[in-house]
């Protein structure tokens, strides 16, 4: 793919919890309109370094970068609002609120007035094959419609930039091929994305680069080719699970 505008520069971050350094270090850079993978074994930092990306937390050393401004200090409302959205890896719905409220809820970070929200949430819904589930209530869907009520929520906010964690999790093959192809059409319509996922399948069809962390440092970075090639992944994480393209 050829290299789009730099969106988001991560330069340098290290985060660190009392004596234990989570993230040791790392850089990432992301070009508008790329789809880049964040991969590594439980506990390499990944989820660290999107929650410092989004502001849950500020890095102890390093800077983050979007579209020319820093935002390493700013709070988690103000990222979003700057087009930084983001899922989690433990989906929490609204249980009492419906699919349409629920993605409700980030449409009204653009669109104050419930009309338009409303209309906004609708929308989404429709882009992502949830539009017959509208009125359905959260602790009534199942894992994959859940999964994708989080990608609604999230796209709601209007995100420039999308991270998404581990959206695969716990879906079989076939609902995770559906979530293949929201993902390619997320981009398709014009949102940069960086996900952390353990399904090697999705992570090298997806991805344009990959940056992979091992104990809170990074290791690799690359293409699929490169990293899935690369002798420190395949002895750090890959293993077994290698994924060779046919």
């Amino acid at each position: 793919m050829e290299g789009g505008k730099l969106l988001l520069q991560v330069d340098a971050v290290t985060k660190q919890f009392g004596g234990l350094t989570a993230v040791n270090d790392v850089s990432v850079d992301v070009n508008q309109g790329e789809i880049v993978g964040l991969i590594g074994a439980n506990g390499a930092g990944k989820t660290t370094l999107f929650n410092m990306i989004a502001g849950v937390f500020p890095p102890t050393e390093g800077k983050i970068v979007f579209q020319d401004t820093e935002i390493q200090k700013l709070p988690c409302q103000k990222i979003s609002r700057l087009g930084i959205g983001r899922t989690y890896q433990i989906v929490k719905p609204f249980s009492n609120l419906t699919v349409l409220e629920n993605t409700m809820v980030g449409a009204l970070q653009h669109y104050p007035k419930i009309a338009g929200a409303r209309q906004k949430a609708l929308d989404i819904l429709d882009f992502i094959g949830l539009s017959h589930r509208k009125d359905v209530v959260g602790a009534s869907l199942g894992l994959p419609e859940l999964k994708r009520m989080e990608l609604a929520r999230a796209l709601a906010t209007e995100p420039k930039l999308l991270l998404l964690d581990e959206v695969m999790a716990g879906l079989n093959p076939s609902d995770g091929a559906k979530v293949i192809e929201y993902i390619q059409k997320i981009k398709e319509s014009g949102v940069t994305i960086i996900i952390i996922e353990h399904v090697m399948k999705a992570i090298m069809t997806l991805s344009d680069k990959i940056y992979v962390l091992n104990q809170g440092r990074l290791i690799a970075q690359g293409s699929p080719d490169e990293v899935s090639n690369d002798p420190e992944v395949i002895k750090s994480y890959l293993g077994e699970k290698r994924y060779v393209k046919n």
